[in-house]
């Protein structure tokens, strides 16, 4: 069985896309707590973050910082801060969410709503300063 996820990796779901590579896999959160806020992915369908193996754990957060960094030069804030919760996608993610203070990444925060040329306008602004 397909996770959510791993249909948006290979195109079967439309998404946000930031980046991709064979491993990973980054796009917008459609429930975002900032604009900006993006998951990564790996390609390798495991549920559990830490049950993937370590070259791929390690990949992945280079991967994540190499987005973190363009999210930074694209939406203002203080950090990008990062989250693994892990219970609502049975799919390792790791959640980039641009912040200003600890409390801008409670998930219990209202999520904004974005038309979609707002979500293609930040999207196109993170893509453009990936290095």
């Amino acid at each position: 069985m397909s996770t959510i996820f791993s249909k948006i990796a290979k195109g079967e779901i439309p998404s946000y896309k930031i980046y991709e590579d064979d491993h990973y896999y980054a796009f917008l959160d459609i429930n975002p707590l900032a604009k900006g806020h993006t998951l990564v992915i790996p390609r390798q369908e495991t549920d559990y973050l830490f049950d993937l193996e370590d070259d791929l754990l390690a990949g992945m957060m280079v991967f994540a910082k190499k987005i973190a960094l363009a999210i930074e030069k694209t939406v203002s804030c203080k950090r990008i801060g990062v989250a693994v919760l892990g219970l609502e996608v049975p799919h390792a993610h790791i959640h980039l969410i641009p912040i200003n203070s600890e409390a801008d990444i409670s998930f219990s925060n209202p999520k904004l709503k974005l038309s979609p040329v707002e979500f293609e306008e930040i999207a196109a602004g993170i893509r453009k300063h990936l290095s």
